[in-house]
């Protein structure tokens, strides 16, 4: 007959308090700093009124974005040990006479449910979405930045409630000079230390960072296993969506394409020729995805500011970006002022000296710094400009 465990069934030699609050430590800095980043991220994506992102320093999306999904992909074995270290306590028995105790009892159970599945939602979802897998019908961006917030309140809220005990089991001794009672029914009694297992979760959690940050950090590339990107690509740098996954015909960007420019009720058209005719700007930037990886390149373009001008728009206008794709999100893009008067933004034609790829955004892309993959518009088909 299959009984339910108690959590006098289980020995306390690993377990505890002690091993507990140190990973939990561990686990929730990474949290901490997955949710700063995120949220930052939200905010490059989907920028509320009263936020003005900077386009310098140039590489900033670059790093936060990096360190996001470094700090979610480490967070995933601290989180299996924290949640085997504390396992024993999910057979706590439940009182079931309604009393005070039965309400605390409740709550707290409630929220560390809420804490848990919030968890494993979060990491779960982060890792498929870093490999492009989503099994499921809701937006995950969307989704993915609510959850975060339930995430963060409940272990805000955690920390609240056991800061009493986390600090004492943080200055307290590690290991225990007595055995538990049933040590030799246990033979994990008489196994590794909880120090041995603390060392070892901490080279999980560095197998983790090195396996996966190459993508991000180049000297790492050769060492990454698990990086979804190595940070080749045609031109040198990756291709995250190909021209057949977004809806782009194979003769788009033929002799027939035109650049529309529209301001003031006026529209003016350019040939890709016209373009090549302005004057033309190198920049090295990189191109930053949210999936965590990056890479630069060196772009060549004309400023997004002397299309503007040409058009007959003030510095300090607002463009509204169209691109030919008919699949996918992120088919328009916004160029706020300071970005558009940045001579970095560019409607780039040329990547590392060669002309783009149909999959890297020919005829023209745009290219900025410090913006998120997904704002840098491919196969850019119409500019609004909003003074």
């Amino acid at each position: 007959m299959l009984t339910v465990p108690r959590v006098e069934d289980f020995s306390d030699r690993l377990r505890g308090p002690a091993v507990t609050a140190r990973v939990g430590t561990a686990l929730g800095i990474c949290f901490g700093i997955c949710f700063l980043t995120g949220v930052w991220s939200h905010f490059q994506q989907t920028t509320p009124g009263w936020l003005a992102i900077p386009p310098s320093p140039y590489w900033l999306y670059r790093v936060t974005q990096g360190i996001h999904v470094i700090t979610g992909t480490v967070a995933v074995p601290l989180l299996l040990v924290k949640l085997w270290s504390v396992y024993p306590q999910f057979f706590k028995r439940f009182p079931l006479r309604p009393s005070r105790t039965m309400l605390v009892n409740g709550l707290d159970r409630f929220y560390l449910l809420v804490l848990v599945t919030a968890a494993i939602f979060q990491l779960v979802t982060g890792l498929l979405n870093v490999v492009h897998w989503y099994p499921w019908s809701f937006s995950f961006r969307s989704t993915h930045y609510a959850v975060a917030w339930i995430a963060i309140g409940a272990l805000v809220l955690h920390i609240a409630v056991k800061l009493p005990l986390i600090r004492s089991a943080l200055t307290g001794p590690l290991d225990d000079d007595e055995p538990p009672a049933n040590a030799d029914a246990d033979p994990e009694a008489s196994g590794i230390s909880r120090r041995t297992l603390l060392r070892t979760t901490w080279v999980a959690a560095a197998l983790a960072f090195v396996a996966t940050a190459g993508q991000t950090v180049p000297w790492l590339r050769s060492v990454s296993v698990f990086a979804v990107r190595s940070g080749d690509g045609p031109l040198g740098v990756p291709i995250n969506r190909t021209a057949a996954e977004a809806g782009v015909p194979p003769d788009a960007g033929g002799d027939a394409w035109q650049l529309e420019v529209g301001y003031d009720g006026r529209t003016t058209r350019m040939s890709r020729a016209d373009l090549e005719a302005m004057d033309q700007v190198d920049e090295e930037l990189p191109i930053a995805c949210v999936e965590g990886w990056s890479a630069s390149g060196v772009w060549t373009g004309v400023p997004v500011a002397a299309i503007t001008a040409a058009a007959g728009a003030p510095p300090g206008a607002r463009v509204f970006v169209t691109s030919m794709q008919t699949r996918g999100a992120f088919a328009t893009s916004e160029l706020p002022p300071q970005f558009v008067d940045d001579r970095r933004t560019l409607l780039a034609l040329r990547l590392n000296g060669a002309d783009l790829t149909l999959d890297h955004g020919y005829p023209c892309r745009i290219i900025a710094p410090n913006r998120p993959g997904v704002l840098q518009t491919k196969w850019v088909t119409k500019l609004e400009v909003s003074a």
